[in-house]
């Protein structure tokens, strides 16, 4: 039962990580978790607030003799990815995230955790109910649907906040100090089409099936090199189309833009004739494939079935130029850090492919620590498309967090480490997008760090946090703190 977790050290971190699993709170859906939240401060008898986009903002006082240090705002996100493997039955909307104890992690089964980033939301609350530590004034900044647009920090006003110090517990790499991130932008890609009702006598329909890929975090996982099912189904499509007579009827693959695709679908009509062949030729591509990211992934399944003959198809020009479009598609690393090696600097993620009602839509993500780059990168992925015939939007995004190693915040918090665990944590810069960018824009003079336990997987059915991690890192807070 979940329950086993609220009796892990500290107690009150994962007590208070219990009350968040409980609580149906995918990105888009924020009422229950802030109406806990909002209760949860009130409770207290702190100061409680709530903005007009739906951020909750919790102030406790110093304490005796600390009232002249800097205000400290610890800042986490309340929502999480919801994603579950295809043979789990579980509603994000409705139901609670079942986790359990493994080893030294806490999991999830089958689904997301959502210690991306209850975690840091946990040890918020733990520091504000706690009335034995030492602290300087304090608040907690609890915003609202980051993983998919941001709209916390974006809407987040000046003057609202009152730290000099933001403290971020988004952060996956307990022992590492982040002081930078990259910054971001969606890409969303269209065709338009008339679908073909002809379809050739003596074709059967086949539905093809890519499942059992790790998918995970299109940012901090992007270097791991792992397959992303849009780009691997498309490769077996352009060979099946060119030798093989199939047709497109439909695409199904992936499910957030922010997480690399770990399933796709797709229904295909082939001659009657063809279909041994066929069969032979998935079987082949899965043998390809599991060799290819050998090491990498562990259970790729590539399979065909017959299955109802569709009503329509896929114009045959749509279908190739959407073919030829995702084969071309720049997918994965670009380029590195100079300044912090072993860092991304820019990446993509082709997140989603799907069709429905005469149009394919196509969703991608890129993300980058250089504005420059990532308009070149969005620049070249809409040529792409754009020659295929799509119509190509793609937004501004969202600004980089500037590294800063020069931040009076981060000396304190290297020795507070130092001194705790005798290693001095690296300053880093991270390849996804934190908050602490765009809260930037609207505190320009605020000093930012952002930390966090070891956080494996996140955006995935694997995500796992460390048990022992999370109880150092709420060593190292509360030492912080004591030292702002």
């Amino acid at each position: 039962m979940s329950a086993e977790i609220k009796n892990l050290s500290p107690q009150p971190v994962w007590g208070y990580f219990y009350d968040l699993t409980q609580i149906p709170r995918p990105t888009g859906h924020m009422e229950a978790v802030t109406r806990f939240m909002v209760a949860f401060g009130k409770g207290l008898g702190l100061e409680t607030l709530q903005d007009e986009v739906g951020n909750v903002l919790i102030r406790k006082p110093a304490s005796p003799g600390m009232e002249g240090h800097k205000t400290v705002t610890m800042q986490s996100h309340l929502d999480m990815v919801p994603q579950k493997n295809s043979s789990v039955k579980h509603d994000f909307l409705t139901d609670p995230i079942d986790a359990y104890i493994d080893g030294d992690w806490v999991k999830a089964r089958e689904t997301t955790l959502g210690a991306d980033n209850g975690m840091g939301a946990a040890f918020a609350m733990a520091v504000l109910a706690d009335k034995t530590l030492t602290h300087g004034p304090l608040e907690a900044l609890f915003t609202i649907n980051e993983e998919v647009g941001m709209d916390g920090a974006v809407g987040l006003k000046p003057g609202f906040l009152k730290g000099e110090i933001l403290l971020n517990c988004d952060s996956e790499e307990e022992g590492e100090l982040f002081v930078g991130c990259a910054g971001g932008a969606d890409l969303n890609v269209s065709m338009q089409f008339k679908e073909d009702t002809y379809i050739p006598e003596g074709d059967v329909a086949v539905k093809i099936s890519l499942t059992g890929l790790k998918g995970g975090h299109s940012g901090v996982d992007i270097h791991l090199g792992r397959a992303n099912a849009n780009k691997l189904m498309f490769r077996f499509l352009k060979e099946a189309v060119r030798d093989y007579g199939a047709r497109l009827s439909s695409v199904d693959g992936g499910s957030l833009r922010n997480a690399i695709p770990r399933e796709a679908f797709a229904v295909i009509t082939i001659p009657g004739d063809n279909v041994e062949a066929l069969w032979e030729l998935v079987s082949d591509y899965q043998e390809m494939y599991r060799y290819e990211y050998k090491g990498i992934e562990h259970n790729i399944n590539f399979t065909a079935e017959m299955t109802d003959m569709p009503a329509t198809l896929i114009p045959e020009e749509i279908q190739d130029d959407l073919i030829n479009a995702i084969e071309g598609c720049q997918n994965g690393v670009i380029s590195m850090l100079v300044d912090f090696p072993g860092t991304v600097e820019s990446s993509t993620n082709l997140a989603i492919v799907k069709s429905s009602n005469e149009m394919i839509e196509i969703q991608i993500l890129v993300r980058s620590s250089s504005e420059s780059r990532k308009e070149a990168v969005c620049s070249s992925l809409e040529s792409i498309f754009s020659l295929a015939g799509a119509k190509v939007e793609y937004s501004d995004g969202y600004g980089g967090w500037q590294p800063n190693i020069d931040s009076p915040i981060l000396k304190i918090m290297q020795q507070a480490y130092l001194d705790l665990y005798g290693k001095k944590p690296e300053a880093k810069v991270m390849h996804a997008g934190l908050e602490c960018g765009i809260i930037q824009e609207s505190y320009p003079d605020m000093d930012m760090i952002s930390i966090g336990p070891d956080l494996q997987h996140p955006h995935s059915p694997d995500e796992r946090v460390s048990i022992p991690s999370v109880a150092r890192t709420w060593d190292f807070i509360v030492t912080t703190l004591a030292r702002i």
